[in-house]
């Protein structure tokens, strides 16, 4: 899908789209190499990390612009534009660490009832999204597993980020779809460069 070196390359294109904000580089965009990867529409999540604690996620689940573009416009997004956060200041940088997940394709998954849905699902693999009816829906990357490894507990929290009750997902009434990601993270924010 990706590999390791073009993931890094991406976490490096971030991270210098972020330091052109912030005027700690000139104002040029930042490079990458002519490939075809960065070239193909992807869905993409850019999170922003400090000290561990999510500080900015922003990202698209299907691919609607190449994955260049997608990384530069999450990243400035993530910083400035998540409401669940006050701006990104230049202070905050040092200890910033940038994480890119991309991501397959979303499937429906089938399922009756919530006893099949929790079956169904494969914890630590799986991103998901739920939708209601109405338009209401959230999402849940791959990687949120680690932090709610009971599936119910996992569901509960979904519905509830999407606005829903807490048992929604036990009914059988929402649309259920699953994507997975390759993540790319930064061990530690790297040292400044002039």
């Amino acid at each position: 899908m990706i590999s390791a070196e073009q993931g890094g390359l991406l976490l490096r294109f971030a991270r210098c789209t972020l330091e052109a904000e912030f005027g700690r580089r000139k104002r040029e965009e930042p490079e990458l190499p002519d490939d075809p990867v960065f070239q193909e529409h992807r869905g993409v999540f850019v999170s922003l990390l400090k000290h561990g604690q999510l500080r900015g996620c922003i990202g698209s689940l299907i691919g609607i612009e190449p994955l260049a573009d997608a990384v530069r416009r999450h990243t400035v997004s993530a910083a400035f534009h998540d409401r669940r956060f006050p701006m990104l200041s230049a202070d905050e940088l040092p200890d910033l660490r940038i994480e890119i997940s991309v991501l397959t394709a979303p499937q429906h998954l089938a399922y009756a009832d919530g006893e099949e849905l929790l079956c169904k699902l494969r914890p630590r693999i799986d991103g998901v999204i739920i939708k209601m009816p109405q338009g209401m829906g959230a999402t849940f990357l791959p990687q949120v597993w680690h932090e709610l490894p009971d599936p119910e507990v996992f569901l509960e929290q979904l519905c509830r980020k999407a606005g829903l009750p807490g048992s929604a997902w036990r009914s059988g009434g929402l649309t259920v779809q699953t994507y997975q990601a390759v993540r790319f993270a930064e061990e530690e924010p790297p040292a400044w460069t002039n």
